[in-house]
């Protein structure tokens, strides 16, 4: 441990300052970032996440050591991060394409939380290496994660006449390896014959298309149209 941080790991007055001015600089760095991209929960939340933890654990210790009072110095710092599963819900999002956002922010916020826990138990050490290695991860890997390729998802619309149409290219899926991952079915009467139209999220493999998925629909009896959409 770096001997220059000795000063200020006991409980005082002057440790108390350095601890919650510690934690307002960590939450703000990571915040800094936060908000630069317009995410949900910005500079001043991270903060203020940040400084709570740091004197939630800096009050367990208080009521321990100094008040010498019956009391679990870890209840405190396991409440914390209890109630930053509840702010970092908030953060997330189910957009109209069905992509999930905002998991990046309330992981952010869960790490913001455990760090200003160690800046209040005194641990700066891990705290600064912490919170450097998650601006990193925020910063430089955000492009990174950019450049990975995802397996392609798309909706697959179809309109049929038949029911063991749509069973034949579920079962095509299956032999296919397509990933199903949601699938609604509507039906309407048009003139003397039922008219069924549905829409199967799928997400592809590498050596299965949608085109070859289309393929196979079209040549199928009972269907009517086929088409897809990317999400």
């Amino acid at each position: 441990m770096l001997s220059f941080f000795d000063a200020i790991r006991d409980v005082s007055l002057f440790s108390v300052i350095m601890r919650m001015f510690f934690a307002f600089s960590c939450g703000a760095a990571i915040g800094m970032e936060r908000s630069y991209k317009n995410r949900p929960a910005g500079f001043r939340t991270h903060m203020l996440v940040c400084i709570g933890a740091a004197i939630a654990s800096t009050t367990g210790i208080y009521l321990a050591v100094n008040r010498q009072l019956p009391t679990d110095l870890s209840r405190l710092g396991a409440q914390v991060v209890s109630g930053l599963g509840f702010i970092g819900g908030g953060t997330i999002i189910l957009t109209g394409k069905k992509k999930i956002k905002g998991l990046t922010t309330a992981a952010g916020l869960w790490a913001t939380g455990i760090i200003g826990l160690a800046i209040g138990a005194g641990f700066y050490e891990g705290a600064l290496i912490a919170t450097v290695l998650v601006i990193v991860v925020e910063i430089v890997f955000f492009d990174v994660g950019s450049k990975i390729k995802h397996l392609p998802e798309f909706d697959l619309h179809l309109t049929y006449t038949k029911k063991a149409a749509l069973d034949n290219i579920l079962r095509c899926c299956k032999d296919q390896q397509f990933s199903i991952h949601n699938l609604q079915v509507k039906g309407s009467r048009d003139a003397d014959e039922p008219v069924f139209s549905a829409v199967i999220s799928l997400r592809s493999r590498k050596f299965s298309t949608a085109e070859m998925l289309v393929d196979y629909a079209e040549k199928c009896d009972g269907v009517i149209a086929v088409s897809t959409a990317e999400l």
